[in-house]
């Protein structure tokens, strides 16, 4: 461990470039370059709900040279697929939490309601007539709208898009009520009055909307829906050395630039022990499970 690294490591993403994973992954790689003294270069494998770069970080050599932080889909995958081309708790080992990117519930202006509250009274009165967009069954917008139905007791209608960039003209056109959306994408058109933030799906308040709610303070105890990327190596990693990434993403974690720079996309900043990174997984798996099964959501 003493000698490690002597060489590049590759941070495989599982997403095409763009987006909170790859900023995520990029930043880090860039700070850790500087710590560490090689070359970190993030490798992009997008497809298949993020499944194929997983994959090829679960059969990487366990060396310290190939790590993956995968999207936000991991966690919710295995209750989605019948069968996966690796084992998600067991084929990894966990490093560190590294960021969290809470949802914004935002609504089209023509919707009359301005807290969650109301919304869900409005919901109760009007049942079927509200549509919730989402990004695909199983994204973290999707299983907040799946959170929300059954926390609430609303009977709200899930309508699945490709990607976000639709949801929004079809938000903004009415033709779909609410989102929970991430908050960079939103933002621009609640500050243009075409939509209505209501909360945030964040247990705590988000720095860079300090006057918006969560929706446990909206009246919905326990609620927390956030996308979150981790780094993981291989399984059979030399512990020293999963100590020593830990060690030096954790002193990039806590340096004074990074919640701003974090913030900036959205996103807001991890930490911890790789025991606290496994558990949080194993955790969010059994979470989800439970929600997806109820809900009956399938990949696709």
């Amino acid at each position: 461990a003493d000698a490690y690294p002597s060489r590049a490591i590759q941070i495989v993403v599982p997403a095409v470039p763009g987006g909170a994973t790859d900023f995520t992954a990029r930043y880090l790689a860039q700070q850790l370059s500087q710590s560490l003294g090689q070359p970190v270069i993030v490798e992009n494998r997008g497809g298949a709900d993020g499944n194929i770069g997983v994959e090829l970080a679960a059969k990487a050599p366990a060396d310290g040279y190939t790590l993956v932080m995968p999207i936000t889909s991991f966690p919710t995958n295995p209750s989605l697929y019948d069968k996966l081309p690796f084992d998600t708790v067991n084929d990894f080992e966990s490093i560190v939490l590294v960021s969290k990117a809470p949802l914004l519930l935002v609504v089209n202006k023509d919707v009359p309601v301005n807290t969650v509250d109301e919304l869900i009274a409005y919901a109760r009165q009007h049942p079927g007539k509200l549509n919730f967009a989402h990004s695909g069954s199983g994204t973290t917008s999707s299983l907040a709208g799946q959170l929300f139905r059954k926390s609430a007791g609303v009977e709200i209608v899930p309508i699945g898009y490709k990607g976000g960039g639709q949801i929004m003209t079809d938000l903004i056109a009415g033709n779909v009520q609410m989102y929970f959306s991430t908050i960079p994408a939103a933002l621009a058109q609640v500050e243009a009055g075409k939509l209505r933030m209501l909360a945030v799906t964040s247990a705590q308040r988000v720095a860079m909307l300090p006057d918006v709610p969560t929706m446990t303070e909206s009246g919905l105890p326990g609620f927390d829906v956030q996308g979150w990327f981790g780094l993981f190596a291989p399984k059979g990693t030399p512990k020293p050395v999963i100590a020593r990434l830990n060690q030096a993403v954790t002193a990039i974690l806590t340096s004074p630039e990074t919640p701003t720079a974090f913030s900036k996309h959205g996103l807001s900043v991890g930490g911890g022990t790789p025991e606290e990174l496994h558990q949080f997984l194993v955790g969010d798996i059994a979470k989800w499970k439970k929600i997806i099964t109820e809900a009956g959501l399938k990949a696709g």
